[in-house]
C-alpha cells in the first residue's frame, strides 16, 4: 500500500505487522484516539500473512527444534522471505520482533519510534523463531513486560498504540502529553474531578485554590512520592548520582 501524504505534507507513520493472525487486527487499534487516527490516514496498518510463503502444500510456517525439546519453532525460510516481501514497499521499517526476552518497552523507545517513518513487526507464535533470521535480517528484540503470551499480536498492538498517541493531530491536547507518566522519569500525579466530594473523599484543596504555583508545587511532590513508592527504580535514575542535594 503506498504512502500518501497527509493534507499538512507529512508521511504517515506506518505499521506492517507480520503475523499468523492478520484477522485479529485492527483490533481495539481500530478505536477511539487512535482509530479515528487511521481512519484520518495519520497513520496506516498494513497486514503481512506470514503462511504465504509457507513450505509445501499445507504451507508449513515451523518445525522441531533442533536438539530435541518440546514445541515447534517457526523457520526461518518461510520468515526470511515474508520480511523481504514486506521491505519491497516498506524499506525504511525497523524491523521489530516482539520477545519476552527483548528489551523492555519504555517510554523513550516509544518517543525515538514514533518520530521514525514507523515500525516492521513481526509476531512470532510457538516456542519461537528460528535465531537465523532474527540476525540475518537485524531484528530488534522488544518485550511489553516480563511475561509470555500466546503470540506476539496483543504485543505489537500496545507497541503501535503506544507510538500512534504520540503522532501530531492525535491526541487533542499535546500539552498533557508532558505530564504524564514516564515523561520526566516519574509516575504521574494523582488526577481528580468532579463531584468536590464523593462518598466522604474530598478533592485536595490546593487543587481548587486557583493558585497555579501551589498546584504546580504539590503535583511535583505526590508524583515524586508515587515514583519513589511504586517504582523506585525510576526514583533513582531521576535523582543521578549528584542529584538531590
Amino acid at each position: 500500500m503506498p504512502h500518501t501524504p497527509t493534507s499538512e505534507g507529512r508521511v504517515p507513520w506506518r505499521a506492517t505487522v507480520l503475523t499468523l493472525f492478520p484477522e485479529m487486527f485492527p483490533g481495539p487499534l481500530g478505536t477511539s484516539l487512535v482509530g479515528q487516527a487511521l481512519t484520518a490516514g495519520l497513520w496506516s496498518l498494513d497486514m503481512q500473512q506470514i503462511r504465504d510463503f509457507g513450505i509445501g502444500r499445507h504451507r508449513a510456517v515451523d518445525d522441531t527444534p533442533a536438539g530435541g525439546g518440546a514445541g515447534m519453532v517457526m523457520r526461518a525460510d518461510v520468515l526470511g522471505a515474508a520480511i523481504d516481501h514486506a521491505r519491497r514497499t516498506a524499506p525504511d521499517l525497523p524491523l521489530i520482533y516482539l520477545s519476552p526476552r527483548g528489551e523492555p518497552l519504555r517510554q523513550p523507545l516509544v518517543r525515538e519510534l514514533s518520530v521514525g517513518p514507523g515500525a516492521m513487526l513481526l509476531a512470532g507464535r510457538f516456542e519461537g523463531v528460528d535465531e537465523r533470521v532474527l540476525e540475518a535480517r537485524g531484528a530488534r528484540e522488544v518485550s511489553i513486560g516480563d511475561y509470555v503470551l500466546s503470540g506476539g499480536e496483543l504485543a505489537a498492538m500496545v507497541l503501535i498504540d503506544a507510538c500512534v498517541r504520540l503522532l501530531p493531530g492525535v491526541l487533542g491536547a499535546p500539552e498533557s502529553l508532558a505530564h504524564e507518566s514516564f515523561e520526566g522519569e516519574r509516575l504521574e500525579y494523582p488526577q481528580y474531578t468532579k463531584p468536590r466530594e464523593w462518598e466522604g473523599l474530598a478533592i485536595p484543596d490546593v487543587l481548587l485554590s486557583g493558585d497555579h504555583k501551589k498546584i504546580a508545587a504539590w503535583r511535583q511532590a505526590a508524583a515524586e512520592r508515587i515514583t519513589a513508592e511504586r517504582r523506585p527504580d525510576l526514583a533513582v535514575a531521576t535523582k543521578g548520582p549528584n542529584k538531590g542535594r
